[in-house]
């Protein structure tokens, strides 16, 4: 994606190519950061106070200072890049060692290249074992089980895996083959008029566009069960699709090499891709 403005707290916006961080800040040096991606419609960014919570919430979990003046630095760096659609991302970091001073950032790029070609066609998935009994996150708040950290060294490795194995993303299993999320996305699959997803109490991130999809499926007519459910489940439905902010409601055609429904982009997630854009839009 390119960068199209930077804005640091306690200096304001400055130029993409300027350096914005110690050598010695925490958040390169042991991944002890907080982070949030938002999607930019017609330029304002989707949901913001809702990322902003859960950034708090993240950075809460980690031991990190109180998150504030990010809401203010995203506008500036908004407004320097005069972006209709755009991604923002906002950083929240330990800071240096041995100081009691967090750095705060706030990232405008372009939209990445592909998304829309991607979801024409629709997605295929590979599915990759976490060796983790489905809900331990939760009951071992040291695995950060549901907190957006720049600690992404896993979930990329995981991206990568699915690009060799010649799939587009991959899906978490938890013991059992439970479904869990995606390495950036939240699944969801459909039977009939009925969509499932997993519950968070198994640990996954509480996405915004998650919640967005929650509110808009009983007003289409889709009944919605959360829980901790087999990948069988998955495989067998009719369609599916996985959800985030920036790719929106992304069909998926495949996983494992085999086809998930009739092996075409369905119905409910052009629905639901056409309400998500109405509400960021209204």
């Amino acid at each position: 994606m390119t960068l199209l403005s930077v804005a640091v707290l306690g200096r304001g916006v400055v130029s993409p190519d300027e350096p914005v961080l110690h050598a010695d800040d925490e958040g390169f040096l042991r991944g002890r950061a907080a982070f949030e991606t938002t999607r930019v419609y017609a330029g304002r960014p989707f949901r913001l106070d809702d990322h902003l919570e859960r950034l708090a919430a993240s950075a809460e979990r980690i031991g990190l200072a109180p998150v504030e003046g990010l809401e203010e630095l995203a506008a500036e760096a908004l407004a320097v890049a005069n972006a209709h659609d755009a991604v923002l991302r906002l950083y929240w970091t330990a800071g240096r060692e041995d100081a009691d001073e967090p750095t705060g950032l706030a990232l405008v790029s372009e939209l990445p290249k592909g998304i829309e070609e991607r979801r024409i066609r629709g997605a295929s998935l590979v599915s990759l074992p976490l060796g983790l009994e489905a809900g331990i996150r939760p009951a071992a708040p040291w695995l950060l089980g549901g907190v957006k950290s720049t600690s992404y060294a896993v979930n990329m490795a995981a991206q990568a895996e699915a690009k060799r194995r010649g799939a587009d993303d991959a899906v978490f299993l938890g013991q059992g083959d439970v479904v869990l999320e995606g390495p950036v996305t939240n699944i969801w699959w459909r039977d009939g008029r009925m969509l499932s997803t997993a519950a968070l109490e198994l640990g996954i991130l509480a996405g915004v566009t998650r919640a967005t999809l929650l509110e808009e499926a009983g007003a289409l007519g889709y009944e919605v069960r959360e829980g901790a459910f087999p990948r069988a489940d998955l495989a067998g439905a009719e369609e599916a699709f996985t959800s985030s902010s920036v790719r929106e409601v992304m069909p998926v055609v495949e996983l494992d090499g085999a086809p998930v429904g009739d092996g075409k982009p369905g119905p409910a997630a052009a629905e639901l891709q056409a309400a998500l854009r109405a509400r960021a839009l209204s």
